[in-house]
């Protein structure tokens, strides 16, 4: 795999999940309340959750755009506004664990740090230039 289709593919899974969990979380608030690592910080605030939603579709959008385009400072861009809001969830977290299982901890921390790590490692691919010079296959065109 090319760094430009591992770029993109990470980009595209970022994406993904960042709009499933805004969808989520702006139609259905209750429901992503219930999950046993949100509710176990009280109190429910319905208000936070949909903003918290929005915010998430939000994200996806310039994620999306950045697949969309593979333009170099757009994607920096996007993978940096998603690190800054993963390491800052991550960080609250770690030190909000108390009411979880040890067990329930340690898979909780393992997502967020995934969700630290993977566009870390995306910056890292975007840094060099060439991930947005070569063509995907897809997008090669056979000689006429």
């Amino acid at each position: 795999m090319s760094r430009r289709t591992g770029l993109r593919t990470g980009l595209g899974v970022l994406a993904g999940g960042q709009a499933v969990l805004g969808l989520w979380i702006l139609l259905l608030p209750e429901l992503f309340w219930k999950w046993p690592w949100v509710s176990h910080l009280p109190p429910y605030n319905e208000h936070l959750l949909r903003d918290f939603g929005g915010a998430s579709l939000a994200l996806a959008v310039v994620l999306c755009a950045a697949v969309a385009t593979m333009e170099r400072r757009l994607v920096l861009t996007a993978l940096v506004a998603y690190l800054v809001s993963s390491v800052a969830h991550l960080l609250f977290h770690a030190r909000h664990l108390e009411p979880l299982s040890a067990a329930s901890a340690a898979g909780f921390m393992v997502l967020l740090g995934t969700a630290v790590l993977l566009p870390a490692v995306l910056v890292w691919l975007a840094a060099d230039r060439s991930a947005f010079h070569e063509p995907d296959p897809a997008e090669r065109r056979p000689a006429s």
